[in-house]
């Protein structure tokens, strides 16, 4: 719908740039699309604004294939196209980058962190999934060019190549010749495409089959009656076909723009369309050999019970053997044997879609060396690894995500490095070792790029942990601490940024926060996620994808050309150090250690009604957990969000601010304004804290206060509530202080704008979303008494709830 009023009001506009310009006052075409506009936005008003259900796996990998179908497919070529001609414009001697330097990955179907509903079954379903639209795009393409391709013997040559596959099809495909023939004697490059598109038709129907018979692995007796010889097994093959039409038609001085941008597409995408990254919680794989060691007796003690030393030992050991350690049969438990099978899973996928399909596994909660090795055995025994070699067809990534962990992480990479087995499994082999090769590169497409390491690391957890300035200093010192170790080690880095929509998890403008990247982190390398209300918000329409990744692309060069050198200043870093212990201190001490800090949150923020949005097929909390370190830091970051408080995104900063000007007074504030100015990391958190602060709004926040709190509460609350009011006023201050701004948002003022306006919505949404939720929470304690007094029914109130709660996210944008 937002494409449809979009476009219809660029016809508007156009149209009455016409009539202005013949000097009329009216025409019908302004008055048509006016009155398209308006039909547009009578049948969205009444759509309704709530799912009606819980989306399944597959009900989101739809969603997220939407993005692709409609905007993402073609944008990437354009991107690259752009490129190419703004390289060519300034540097003629450049050589420019493939055309897949811009790359989608997914990990929706695949990410079985926390998610009991992605099953083996779901991912493998998912790449059927994305193969099945891929082909479809393709399909579409190959007839626009069988219409423009109507090229005839009698005015151009051809080459024999063509010529010679166009036998090599008749043979094969004799039932289409004599179909087509008589038609498409004279036209060669028809008669081609006729046969490219059946195979494609045929490569899509044998897709349908395996996705619909999928029971634990592939049935390959449902699509064995489909000949080899007239599908195509890969992208590749589909390729080199294009290009040999290519060639003939460059042969006689001809092109197609209409070819080349199918050929970049299929250069791009493949028959995959996007990577699928697995993700899976590293207790996972230890509770799973826990169980195989205990069922083989082989260890002399549970597997849980070992030291990180004597794990790491028995891993290593396993890993060089090639005896199997998993029996056929699965005598495990359920997470066990789901475990197993995800391995069993990718083994097959790769066998089916290739190796680039999945290549990447990461480990959410990683804090030890033993983590990856785990990965890497249960790998070796689906196949995925092979011990004779040192090979693997996976790379497996940490993600590093509280603090304890972010400062562990350099230790863990360090001892991983220090491991033959593991410097094989990057090099590519035990054969490549002694290689000393300085960039990474991949020699065919079975194998990993060598010699690098992907690490992620997560602004969730560590913001929850332990708030915004100290989460992002210690991602900060990882990185630049990461990027030494890898260098050491002749080994590329490549950072995969967790980041979310909000500022408290990672959130913010792309530009900006990979400017602030310290030092050779990027190196023209980058990973990010792209998450949430994100989605919509960059990549809904092409024209702000294709401006969004232009501004990502822009980045990258410039951080990998142009480092600003200073997060090499060791004093400045020793001051950082000391801000951002003094705000996790000061966090902490409200979060985990205010006694009346759960309670408060449970009951002035919607965090029960949030729970029952029908936006995700994940459980909010890991393993049902009832208190803040069971919550996921999505629901903790959007419910603070809701009551205008977004206490994730600032407190403890103003305190961190104060201590340190306490010390000098005017130096101080002197430096500060001087790292505002000159460091772009220091620069980018506080633009990020002052963009929150904006958004905070104190008396509608302290109006949930009121209104929700019990009786028995309220006092307890006030005393809370002022607390965080005299941190928000001291922040709000010291950020004005060192920016030089009389207002916040003074330096960007369409964003001050922009958010002005939004605030005169949210706030009567926010007074009706207070009366709701009250009126709903006093029905629930009726029905537990048993007398209900109420001319609204519960289902009625919460929807009206839940409604308020769509709204103030769409006002306030960076949601979660």
């Amino acid at each position: 719908k937002q494409r449809r009023i979009a476009r219809i009001l660029k016809q508007l506009d156009q149209a009455e740039e016409d009539v202005r310009g013949l000097g009329l006052t009216a025409s019908w075409e302004v008055e048509d699309y006016t009155a398209q506009l308006r039909e547009e936005i009578r049948l969205w008003w009444r759509t309704d604004e709530l799912h009606q259900f819980k989306p399944t796996v597959l009900d989101e990998v739809d969603y997220t294939l939407h993005y692709f179908q409609e905007v993402l497919f073609d944008a990437i070529p354009q991107l690259y196209h752009r490129f190419n001609r703004t390289l060519k414009a300034s540097f003629p001697w450049l050589n420019p980058p493939t055309k897949n330097f811009c790359q989608f990955g997914s990990w929706v179907g695949s990410d079985r962190d926390g998610n009991p509903s992605v099953t083996p079954e779901v991912t493998w379903q998912t790449a059927c999934y994305q193969r099945d639209l891929v082909l479809g795009k393709y399909i579409q393409s190959v007839g626009r060019l069988s219409s423009l391709l109507s090229l005839s013997l009698h005015w151009c040559d051809v080459l024999p190549d063509l010529l010679d596959s166009l036998e090599q099809d008749r043979s094969q495909m004799p039932e289409l010749y004599e179909k087509l023939a008589i038609r498409y004697r004279q036209e060669p490059y028809r008669l081609k495409l006729a046969y490219v598109q059946q195979r494609l038709e045929n490569t899509r129907d044998r897709n349908s089959h395996l996705r619909n018979l999928y029971n634990g692995k592939p049935a390959q007796k449902d699509v064995s009656d489909i000949p080899k010889h007239s599908i195509y097994p890969s992208g590749a093959e589909f390729l080199a076909e294009l290009r040999m039409i290519e060639r003939n038609l460059a042969e006689t001085g001809l092109s197609c723009c209409d070819l080349e941008n199918l050929i970049s597409q299929v250069e791009i995408y493949g028959f995959n369309l996007a990577h699928l990254d697995i993700r899976q919680e590293s207790s996972r794989h230890s509770d799973t050999l826990n169980e195989i060691a205990d069922y083989l007796q082989i260890l002399p003690k549970p597997y849980n019970e070992l030291s990180e030393s004597e794990r790491s030992l028995w891993l290593t050991t396993e890993l060089q053997t090639r005896r199997p350690l998993i029996p056929a049969e699965l005598p495990f438990s359920e997470k066990a044997c789901e475990t197993i099978e995800t391995f069993r899973m990718l083994r097959k996928l790769q066998q089916e879609f290739g190796y680039r399909v999945c290549q990447t596994y990461i480990i959410s909660m990683s804090n030890e060396a033993s983590d990856l090795l785990e990965v890497l055995l249960l790998a070796k025994e689906a196949g995925l690894y092979d011990p004779a070699t040192g090979t693997s067809s996976i790379r497996v990534v940490p993600l590093f995500e509280t603090v304890e962990d972010l400062k562990r992480a350099p230790t863990v990479m360090t001892s991983l490095f220090e491991l033959p087995l593991y410097r094989a499994c990057l090099a590519g082999g035990y054969e490549n070792l002694s290689v000393d090769q300085k960039e990474p590169h991949t020699s065919d497409d079975r194998q990993l790029t060598k010699n690098l390491q992907e690490v992620m690391l997560g602004y969730s957890d560590s913001n929850k942990d332990s708030g915004f300035l100290s989460s992002n200093w210690e991602i900060h010192k990882a990185q630049k601490a990461l990027q030494k170790i890898a260098e050491d080690y002749k080994i590329s880095l490549r950072i995969f940024h967790g980041r979310g929509g909000s500022v408290g998890r990672g959130g913010g403008p792309a530009y900006e926060a990979i400017l602030a990247q310290p030092g050779r982190s990027i190196s023209g390398r980058i990973k990010i996620t792209e998450q949430g209300e994100v989605l919509a918000s960059k990549y809904s329409m092409p024209e702000l994808a294709l401006y969004h990744l232009e501004t990502v692309t822009t980045a990258v060069i410039q951080a990998s050309l142009l480092g600003s050198g200073f997060d090499d200043i060791q004093p400045w870093n020793e001051i950082m150090e000391e801000l951002a212990t003094r705000s996790r201190n000061h966090y902490r001490a409200l979060i985990y250690e205010q006694p009346d800090l759960l309670d408060f949150f449970h009951q002035v923020t919607p965090i029960q009604e949030i729970s029952q949005l029908q936006i995700s097929s994940r459980p909010a909390r890991r393993g049902g957990k009832k208190d803040l370190s069971g919550l996921r830091a999505i629901p903790w970051v959007f419910s603070w969000t809701q009551t205008r408080f977004l206490l994730p995104s600032w407190y403890g900063v103003g305190t961190a601010l104060q201590g340190f000007l306490d010390e000098e007074p005017e130096e101080n504030l002197k430096l500060l304004r001087y790292f505002y100015f000159k460091w772009p990391f220091f620069k980018m958190a506080i633009s990020k804290v002052e963009m929150t602060l904006a958004k905070v709004d104190l008396q509608i926040a302290h109006h949930y206060v009121r209104e929700l709190s019990s009786p028995e509460d309220q006092e307890r609350f006030e005393l809370l509530f002022e607390q965080i009011a005299k941190e928000y006023h001291l922040t709000c201050n010291l950020v004005l202080s060192i920016t030089g701004h009389k207002r916040l948002l003074d330096g960007d003022p369409e964003l001050q704008r922009s958010v002005q306006l939004r605030n005169g919505t949210i706030v009567p949404l926010g007074f009706l979303q207070v009366s709701l939720l009250k009126r709903l929470r006093q029905h629930s304690n009726q029905m537990a008494s048993g007398v209900v007094l109420s001319r609204y029914s519960k289902g009625e109130l919460l929807r009206g709830a839940l409604l308020t709660i769509n709204g103030i996210a769409a006002g306030m944008r960076n949601t979660g």
